[in-house]
């Protein structure tokens, strides 16, 4: 997605951030422009912190976001990416994912990104892709992002086979700011029954929860290099992204 001519490039950077289990890599895009402003942890699909997510948090950094993306496979070594299509090895990645092990990474990518000069340390939001859905939706119970937006997430309603990740259902009580799920009609892998219980849950809070289903869109529509990108959906869903980040990421009040 080439931006108009008039935006400036973002400037972009390779970062490491210290965890307990070694160092984790991370994608960095800035506004074009230095100064103070608000930030998004962004989550990758399961294939990486590929072409895909930096191209995301480059139309982030052109929106005026310094965006993210650290990379949640770390554990298996830096700079993993996995090419579309071949599902093996990404699924082999996934299956060591740990709910406690997700959990830390967003907490020091969110350190990080709160430690950063260019960062107002109250508007730092969340956003998440595929696996990176889950993630988000875990940093939003666990953690305590300004806002999140969990694109197409599964496994957060019941348990996936061959997986170590947990349900999250169950802690949804504990989220304490506005988060934005997105999904698509034909998503095989997230069935609808599951999506109208995180909508439920989310119901009965009082802080602005939305779930928001795109018809005719199968999962993984967003990614616009994949097989199952659906334009309307896409553009739709990142015009409500946007909208929803300037709502409650750019507009977040100092506590």
């Amino acid at each position: 997605m080439s931006p108009p001519e008039s935006i400036p490039e973002p400037r972009v950077e390779k970062v490491t951030i210290a965890t307990v289990d070694g160092p984790m890599d991370a994608y960095v895009a800035r506004p074009a422009a230095p100064g103070k402003g608000p930030a998004l942890v962004v989550i990758q699909e399961a294939f990486g912190v590929n072409e895909h997510i930096k191209d995301v948090c480059r139309r982030f950094a052109r929106a005026g976001y310094v965006a993210i993306a650290p990379e949640i496979f770390h554990r298996s070594g830096r700079g993993l990416e996995v090419a579309y299509g071949n599902m093996d090895p990404a699924m082999a990645q996934l299956a060591l994912l740990t709910n406690d092990g997700i959990e830390t990474d967003l907490a020091v990518a969110f350190d990080y990104a709160r430690g950063d000069g260019e960062v107002d340390a109250w508007r730092v939001g969340l956003v998440g892709f595929c696996i990176g859905g889950f993630v988000a939706f875990l940093g939003a119970c666990r953690l305590d992002p300004a806002a999140t937006v969990a694109f197409y997430g599964g496994g957060i309603v019941r348990a996936r086979q061959g997986m170590l990740i947990e349900p999250l259902l169950d802690e949804a009580d504990a989220i304490d700011a506005p988060l934005l799920c997105l999904f698509g009609s034909e998503d095989g892998g997230i069935p609808p029954a599951d999506v109208d219980a995180i909508r439920a849950r989310l119901s009965e809070k009082a802080i602005g929860c939305e779930v928001v289903v795109y018809e005719g869109a199968k999962h993984a529509f967003f990614c616009d290099m994949r097989p199952n990108y659906h334009p309307e959906a896409a553009a739709q869903a990142w015009s409500r992204t946007l909208d929803w980040c300037e709502r409650y990421v750019r507009g977040a009040v100092k506590g």
